[in-house]
Order: structure tokens, then sequence, then C-alpha cells
């Protein structure tokens, strides 16, 4: 098996359950991967952590557009400057729960103004993509619903509304036919366990 380091991300609405898939991702490789690294966005390094609380809490207002597409940016270059580009140079595997799509995606359902700065800074400053990007697709009431129920105090963006959720899920579809080499969307409707199944297979092809 190569040794080479792969990176594969998990997009998708609030409650879709990426999260979930990425973590079965991780479990199912891990037997016969040396080294698999799951981790998310935003955050998965200490200080984009700390950025992530400013991000994720609060009123759905509480930035400008572009003051969050800088926070998120900050936190993503730290990211992947002590976590993912790292981990991938000394052959991990590595598994994000959300990337620069969702940057995109968001930016674009909530400001469509932003997308072209978004896609300048991410070319500046962060400079990578995924190997392979996985399009958790789903009803936005359901996954609403969902994300809601979970009551973790992370709701700024669930709090924006079933509307708001329709938009994203609609941006996620159209950046799979944007960048159709990368995305693969896979239908969420479906038991875990199924929907597992299925990224397990185009990974291991991958590989």
């Amino acid at each position: 098996m190569s040794r080479r380091g792969l990176f594969f991300s998990f997009e998708g609405i609030d409650g879709s359950g990426k999260s979930t898939q990425a973590r079965l991702l991780a479990e199912a490789l891990k037997p016969f991967w040396t080294h698999v690294t799951l981790t998310r966005e935003p955050g998965g390094s200490p200080g984009a952590e700390e950025i992530r609380r400013l991000l994720v809490e609060g009123a759905p207002n509480r930035w400008s557009p572009t003051t969050e597409l800088l926070l998120f940016n900050a936190a993503r270059r730290d990211h992947v400057e002590r976590v993912i580009r790292p981990k991938i140079a000394d052959g991990h595997i590595v598994i994000t729960d959300r990337f620069a799509d969702s940057t995109r995606v968001y930016q674009g359902a909530s400001h469509p103004e932003m997308r072209r700065l978004a896609d300048e800074l991410h070319a500046e400053v962060i400079g990578i993509e995924p190997d392979r990007t996985f399009i958790i697709d789903m009803d936005p009431a359901r996954a609403l619903a969902r994300g809601l129920a979970r009551r973790s105090g992370e709701d700024r963006f669930e709090e924006m509304g079933e509307a708001f959720q329709a938009k994203l899920r609609d941006g996620f579809r159209d950046l799979a036919q944007e960048y159709p080499t990368r995305c693969v969307v896979i239908d969420g409707d479906r038991p875990e366990d199924v929907i597992a199944g299925e990224v397990l297979a185009q990974v291991r092809a991958l590989i």
C-alpha cells in the first residue's frame, strides 16, 4: 500500500450526518492503514479551536461578513500548518469534518459577493484541497431538526433557519458540479451503515 498521505473531507448542511460518517471512515481505515487522523473545522488545532468558539457561538449576526471570513481562514491556516500538512507528509490519512468548501458554500448562501474573496484568500493562505470530498446530502428540514436536537451550544448557523439550510444544500450541490473530479454527493437519507459502506468502497478504490 502506498505510504503517501491522503486527505479526505466531509461536507454537508448542519445535521446531515457528516461528522458521524467522518468518524466511521476513520474507524474503518485504522485496521489497514497505520496512521489515521480525524479532525474538524473550524478547529482541529489548539489555536483554531479557540477561534472556533468565536464562530459557532453567539448571535447569528455576531460578525460582519468580512470579519467572519477572515476568522475562518485564520483558523484554517493554523489547522493546515500544525495538523493537516505535517500529518500528510508523515503518511497519514487525514479526515476532516468540514474544510474550505464549507466556507465557499456558507459565504455564497449568506453573502454571494464574498465568494470571490473567499477563493482568493484560500489560494493565497491555504493552498490545499482534499483528495476527495464527500458531500452528505439530505432533506434540510430533517437535518435541521437533528442538529437543533443536539443542543450543543454551537447552534449559531442552525438558528439561521430552514430556508438558509435549503440554500446551503443547493450550494453544496452546485459545488459538486463545480468540482466534479473531487466532490462526490452521497445520499444521506439512508441508514448510517449503508452510507458508511458506500464511502469506504470509494476510499478503498482510491487508495
